[in-house]
This record gives structure tokens, C-alpha cells and sequence, in this order.
């Protein structure tokens, strides 16, 4: 079993660069529930899974996984 390059992975062979980093604290807006039930929150697009929030809900998040397409992250109290 090989490993693809970006490229090859149809990306072209550009890098990404994700809007938040992991440990960093963000203010974001709840926007909507995902169908796990956790908030959804966004920064410059990029999706942030919030669990125990609410759509409304303006909350201090703080990342605790990024992924290639989505992170994690947890309120801040």
C-alpha cells in the first residue's frame, strides 16, 4: 500500500492552510447543530464542532483537534 501525494489525492498539490490552531482559544457564534447533536461554529468557513452548545449561542472556544477538513473544539469557562 502506497501513499498518495496531494496531488494525486486530485488537491493539485496545494497546501491548505487551516484558519485555527489547536490549543488556541477563538470567540465564535453557534450557528447550527450537526447531526450528533453538537453546535457548529465557523472561522473563515472552516467548520468547528462544539459539543454542549446551542445555534445562538456566542461561546469561547478552545481547539482541542484539527482535522483536514473540520476541528474540535471545547467552551472555554
Amino acid at each position: 500500500m502506497s501513499l498518495l501525494s496531494s496531488e494525486e489525492r486530485g488537491f493539485g498539490g496545494r497546501s491548505f492552510n487551516k484558519p485555527v490552531e489547536e490549543g488556541k482559544e477563538y470567540e465564535v457564534d453557534i450557528k447550527e447543530t450537526s447531526r450528533r447533536g453538537d453546535g457548529v461554529a465557523r472561522v473563515e468557513g472552516f467548520v468547528i464542532f462544539v459539543p454542549e452548545t446551542k445555534p445562538g449561542e456566542h461561546v469561547k472556544v478552545r481547539i482541542t483537534q484539527v482535522g483536514p477538513r473540520f476541528a474540535t473544539g471545547e467552551v472555554v469557562k
